[in-house]
């Protein structure tokens, strides 16, 4: 077998099938189905092939590509996240909801799986390509130095990664300008008069994490600010809370908190009436991911907001770019765009 026909690893496809009997993989289509087309000899020699190499059509992929009817398409997507915590979260909410607009209109399905870590979804995803229950994979929370990344291209995973290029190798990836976003919101904040400036962030070992970290410590010594603090959560509300706790606690407390996500914001926002604080009097707030969470509290929350919806969408249709091999390309979503509510102002001293 050339090294251009060659084989994913664990796996035979129609393509190893006609490189074997010397056709084309219409020809093997038509032989394998008992259709016209191909000659009596051909066709013993392509079932010969597919006798030898054990192959077994790919139903999910088949279907995919519109040859076939029914139900049974699939596309997978395994999150590490406690089941709890996942309901509470309107970020993969919508996002999910987005992948199920486009599945739907396929007559495709979505499988959904929740871990505990990445090598529980390694080995979930391999059980799933193996045994063929699912055309492709959507690949999140993708970390530096992902094993994922190497373990599942080498099964030959369709998938696409929601990440930055940096981060997910050679798969097809589509990602949030973090950097971007980050930087919106810090001058923003400097421009209402703020220096102090500390960031309640998510996990610390998930690339979005850390390239937010970078862009944060990088504008606010650009912009001549006081050092920016980090301080690393699990996203929940709970760990939110003891994070803004501390901040606020501390002998120079920050005058403005930029939360990784809505639910830690709308904690943190609990967590200054608690403490007697005034927002945005003594301390403004800003949410990632804009939700309705973020419209329902008083004052609203301020926050950075993008079309998770449509970002779901636009994964899963390039994900189907990537199962009929149309070229499929990297890319950016929209920028997150900061939407100003009543949670954040000037602070108390440069007040007007």
């Amino acid at each position: 077998m050339s090294e251009g026909n060659a084989r994913r690893p664990g796996r035979v496809t129609i393509s190893d099938v006609a490189a074997r009997a010397g056709v084309s993989r219409g020809a093997v289509s038509l032989a394998f189905n008992n259709r016209p087309g191909v000659s009596e000899a051909t066709r013993e020699r392509i079932m010969g092939a597919v006798a030898e190499l054990g192959w077994v059509p790919n139903q999910a992929a088949i279907k995919l590509s519109g040859s076939a009817t029914g139900g049974g398409d699939t596309v997978g997507l395994v999150i590490a996240r406690p089941a709890r915590q996942l309901g509470l979260e309107p970020y993969y909410m919508e996002f999910i909801s987005g992948v199920e607009s486009v599945l739907e209109g396929q007559g495709c399905s979505l499988l959904l799986h929740l871990v505990r870590d990445t090598d529980q979804e390694i080995a979930v995803h391999r059980q799933w390509w193996r045994s063929r229950r699912i055309a492709g994979s959507i690949l999140v929370d993708i970390q530096r130095n992902d094993p994922r990344i190497t373990e599942l291209a080498a099964i030959g995973l369709p998938a696409v990664a929601v990440g930055h290029p940096s981060l997910t190798g050679g798969f097809t990836s589509m990602w949030t300008d973090d950097a971007a976003a980050v930087n919106e919101a810090v001058r923003y904040l400097a421009a209402l008069g703020h220096r102090r400036i500390a960031r309640v962030g998510g996990h610390p070992a998930l690339g979005h994490t850390m390239i937010r970290t970078t862009a944060l410590d990088t504008i606010t010594a650009e912009l001549g600010l006081e050092p920016a603090r980090s301080v690393t959560t699990d996203y929940s509300g709970e760990q939110g809370a003891r994070a803004t706790r501390s901040l606020l606690a501390s002998s120079e407390p920050p005058t403005a908190i930029i939360y990784d996500n809505d639910i830690m914001a709308v904690a943190g926002l609990s967590v200054a009436a608690e403490m007697g604080l005034s927002v945005p009097a003594d301390v403004s707030l800003i949410a990632w991911d804009d939700s309705q969470l973020c419209q329902l509290t008083r004052p609203n929350l301020s926050a950075m907001s993008h079309d998770v919806f449509g970002f779901g969408a636009d994964v899963t249709r390039r994900l189907f770019d990537v199962v009929h091999r149309r070229n499929p390309t990297s890319g950016p979503a929209a920028v997150p765009a900061l939407l100003p509510r009543g949670s954040s102002a000037p602070p108390r001293a440069t007040a007007h």
